[in-house]
């Protein structure tokens, strides 16, 4: 299926009536050397411990090395930035929903989220509080998450300085109010620093191509890609879907080696399609910027938000994720 979405501030919407297929070897090749890229075809993340990380929109940010932080005293750390959300709160820099009691601070490990022995154990943080009109045994409300991590992160690892942890990937769920505070007392605590993490038109086709080499059963998502055109009085959006199948093989007559990706394939692969959408509309997406890409694996977003739709391929996502957040910090 193709579509065009013209979606200026009322929300026009034009649809052609019958669906394109893509033919798989149309579009002139690029020529770049760059080093291979490996994807995992397969992860050990178990599915029922990862779960509640599927299906929703994560903001993220990239984090430096925390000084002297340690996963043993995560309950410690819990009870003392739940007194800072609530000093905070005092002060009416916190919300402050009516009819709603203190914020209860969480703090646990996720060992499943790495890569090899040699990653730190992911730390999820959750804030969750009670109604006051609701009985006493309620059960409590999850109201944010956030979630550190470091999967396959070699690269800073082998120079962090002593006393020195790397988490440098922070993934968020919830109210900005919340995560400015947690933010905060990390940084107060940990001398460390937050930074919103985007999400490069270049990266974006990384995930395009990797996404669509993953084998999925039952897989009936489109490959999405949306751009914006730039210099316009009034947005302009082109949503172009392309059926799974046909997008996979696609990639299969580009990609040479099995499990390695490289700059070139990549290149290739969207010239392609960049060639496909051309014939039908007449359309250059070249001049235009690679916003978002969704796949039955994940959906990612330019300005660093990401949905995970797959558990077996959580880690792999991951592992691009904090290769990102460390580029950013070096």
């Amino acid at each position: 299926m193709l579509l065009l979405n013209h979606t200026p501030m009322a929300g026009f919407e034009l649809t052609p009536s019958q669906p394109a297929h893509l033919e798989p070897g149309v579009g002139a090749p690029s020529h770049c050397s760059a080093e291979p890229a490996r994807y995992p075809d397969k992860e050990n993340a178990d599915p029922q411990k990862v779960a509640f990380l599927l299906h929703k929109q994560w903001t993220l940010y990239s984090v430096s090395p925390l000084y002297k932080f340690s996963s043993a005293d995560l309950k410690d750390y819990a009870r003392m930035l739940g007194v800072f959300i609530a000093a905070e709160k005092q002060k009416g820099l916190a919300v402050d929903m009516n009819g709603e009691l203190g914020v209860r601070v969480a703090m646990s490990g996720l060992p499943e989220l790495r890569s090899s022995e040699q990653d730190p154990a992911a730390v999820l943080v959750q804030l969750s509080l009670r109604s006051s009109v609701s009985p006493k045994n309620s059960e409590e409300k999850l109201i944010w998450s956030g979630w550190f991590c470091c999967v396959a992160g070699d690269d800073l690892l082998e120079d962090l300085p002593e006393n020195f942890t790397c988490l440098p990937l922070f993934l968020v769920n919830g109210a900005e109010s919340y995560t400015a505070i947690v933010g905060s007392w990390f940084q107060k605590t940990f001398d460390c620093c937050f930074r919103r993490l985007a999400i490069s038109p270049l990266n974006l086709t990384w995930m395009a191509a990797m996404w669509t080499g993953c084998k999925v059963e039952n897989n009936k998502a489109a490959m999405e890609l949306l751009f914006s055109v730039p210099h316009l009085p009034q947005p302009l959006n082109i949503s172009y879907a392309i059926h799974p199948e046909d997008a996979k093989a696609l990639w299969d007559t580009v990609q040479k080696t099995p499990g390695e990706i490289t700059q070139e394939e990549v290149d290739v692969f969207m010239e392609c399609l960049y060639s496909h959408f051309h014939r039908h509309f007449k359309i250059h997406l070249s001049a235009t910027k690679l916003v978002e890409v969704s796949t039955g694996i994940a959906s990612a977003h330019c300005d660093g938000i990401i949905k995970f739709l797959q558990s077996q391929y959580l880690i792999g996502v991951l592992m691009l994720l904090t290769e990102l957040a460390i580029s950013q910090i070096q």
